[in-house]
């Protein structure tokens, strides 16, 4: 007839853990890149607009009446 005894306050922490913990597993998957991934998309996007930029023409995007004055 003897009953464990159970520190309330650990059991709070280890279930506010355990919810915190599956919560940032959610989150990796949801938001998850490594660094490195990050760092490619980012070369990549930088390749991008310089092939982009490098294919306009002379004055092209720029206001006519502004080069008359």
């Amino acid at each position: 007839m003897s009953a464990d005894i159970v520190n309330l306050r650990r059991v709070r922490k280890a279930k506010s853990k355990a919810g915190k913990v599956e919560k940032a597993a959610a989150n990796r998957v949801r938001f998850g890149r490594t660094k490195a991934e990050r760092d490619r998309e980012a070369l990549e996007q930088a390749r991008v607009r310089r092939v982009f930029e490098g294919t306009r023409r002379e004055g092209e995007g720029q206001d006519s009446s502004k080069d008359d004055k």
